[in-house]
């Protein structure tokens, strides 16, 4: 059964939905469920789920983007407008600062985005970052010396990869390595929406480069580190268990999406958004009202997709068969916690969430913002 679309509810979702403005013995690391070398068969899950928030983890964290778990189940976070990376102590919520990451221009949805550890982090201990800089979006990588004191623990920023645009708005940021340890990066068209279809800009695509940041082998176009092209806004970026890539994408005044990604595949934008009769273009293989998502982070876990929802407040699960949703999208944690920017396994049945309320977007409370723990099905 296709997932149904929700109930239109029109608002621009741009970017991030209005006007600029876990214990140490647990089983969380880097790689996402489907980078194990044995695939397992997939079963379809329940239509209707459950999520259950057991803790919140760590309080007080300014602007939180990116998030990646340490093998030791400590916690990376970027600061999107501090530009700084804090470990978090996945027990006891200590807030450790590394130090801050030099080059980086907040300003609007732009900065210290999404974080990725090397997959051989355990002997290079290198930490990749995603962030504006004054001219451009760059992915950088930088050794992490724990030995070092707090505050200067990052190394200098090697610049892999540069020249992605950059705008007010729409900068994409999250980079994930995946099963085949390739790095896969979201970015954002610059809100120049004639990029997404411009095979030659890395404007409003998912990129896939080597670890040295150089175009991955096997990619669909020659020479070029596109990997999927007519985006206006990638955020969000998991594979399941049978090591296939979604990817969760803002819309502008109609349909946010959640898509199953083809190698070379055209998403529309902005020739259309969301689904179309147009077989030029993949189909979105759930879809919602911009006022209801507005999508960031996504991860997969217990055979669905959870979608972190800034704008709409709330985690959508999408449950699969294949690349199709097998039931419609279940809310959850509606309004509870403000806007939710970032989601990633944190093994087994259980999942990080990152609020994102100091944004310059959202209405902080006390506490805020937060990184929570929660159990799902």
């Amino acid at each position: 059964m296709a997932a149904a679309a929700l109930l239109l509810t029109a608002g621009c979702s741009s970017d991030d939905g209005g006007s600029p403005g876990g214990g140490k013995s647990g089983t969380s690391s880097n790689a996402d469920p489907g980078s194990s070398p044995t695939r397992k068969a997939a079963e379809t899950p329940p239509a209707q789920g459950s999520v259950k928030v057991v803790r919140t983890v760590a309080e007080g964290l300014d602007t939180p983007w990116g998030l990646a778990p340490l093998p030791d189940g400590d916690l990376l976070v970027s600061s999107r407008d501090d530009a700084t990376i804090t470990r978090v102590d996945g027990e006891t919520g200590k807030k450790t600062e590394l130090g801050e990451v030099p080059g980086v221009s907040p300003a609007g949805e732009g900065g210290l985005m999404g974080l990725a550890l090397s997959p051989d982090y355990a002997s290079d201990h290198m930490v990749y970052a995603y962030f504006t800089s004054a001219s451009d979006n760059r992915i950088v990588r930088m050794l992490y010396d724990e030995q070092r004191p707090s505050g200067d623990q990052l190394g200098a920023p090697d610049t892999i990869f540069k020249g992605i645009p950059k705008g007010y708005i729409h900068n994409g940021g999250r980079i994930a390595f995946g099963p085949d340890k390739m790095l896969y990066a979201g970015t954002g068209e610059s809100g120049d929406t004639g990029l997404s279809q411009k095979k030659d800009s890395t404007g409003g695509k998912i990129l896939r480069l080597t670890p040295e940041g150089e175009p991955a082998p096997g990619n669909p176009f020659p020479d070029s580190a596109v990997y999927s092209y007519g985006h206006r806004n990638v955020q969000g970026l998991a594979w399941d268990s049978q090591q296939r890539l979604f990817a969760a994408e803002f819309g502008q005044d109609t349909w946010d999406e959640l898509n199953a990604i083809k190698p070379g595949g055209n998403y529309g934008w902005p020739e259309v958004e969301g689904k179309s009769d147009d077989s030029a273009y993949h189909n979105p293989l759930a879809q919602w009202g911009t006022d209801d998502a507005s999508p960031s982070g996504i991860a997969y876990a217990e055979g669905s997709v959870w979608m972190a929802g800034l704008k709409g407040q709330r985690l959508w699960r999408v449950p699969l068969n294949g690349t199709e949703a097998s039931a419609d999208p279940q809310a959850f944690l509606e309004g509870e916690y403000g806007r939710l920017r970032t989601v990633v396994p944190a093994g087994g049945d259980k999942l990080w969430l990152t609020t994102s309320n100091t944004d310059g977007r959202g209405s902080p409370k006390d506490g805020d913002d937060r990184i929570l723990e929660v159990q799902v099905s």
